[in-house]
């Protein structure tokens, strides 16, 4: 993970199982931009099935990416939020579960950003 001005850039091992494209060592970023904070959660696979996940019960499936919509009740329970700028015009709220531990953030949009290097962009240049 890097900050680059008001922007987080989240950089990850693509899924080459689910993705037959990918190799097993590409990997992608998704920039959040205009970021007003974020945070990496412990929650991992164990503890989404096991309930200890705060969104546990809305998000249907561990290991995908999603936007939380509407009032939040849950938002701020976390207390080890990294404050990227005071004050921001982000209106969303990002969630990312990974294998083991779990990113979120407040952004004003995302976006992904291919490595060079890897199967996405190579299939693109061969057409």
């Amino acid at each position: 993970m890097a900050i680059s001005g008001d922007d987080v850039l989240l950089r990850f091992l693509l899924n080459p199982f689910q993705f037959k494209s990918f190799a097993e060592e590409d990997d992608g970023v998704l920039r959040f931009a205009n970021c007003n904070r974020y945070r990496l959660g412990a929650t991992n696979d164990e503890g989404w099935y096991g309930g200890q996940c705060r969104y546990g019960k809305l998000a249907p499936c561990w290991g995908e990416f999603y936007e939380i919509v509407g009032p939040d009740p849950h938002l701020m329970e976390p207390i080890d939020w990294t404050l990227v700028k005071e004050t921001s015009t982000s209106s969303h709220h990002f969630l990312f579960y990974f294998r083991d531990e779990t990113f979120e953030c407040l952004a004003a949009d995302w976006t992904f950003e291919p490595i060079p290097e890897n199967a996405l962009i190579r299939k693109l240049r061969a057409g």
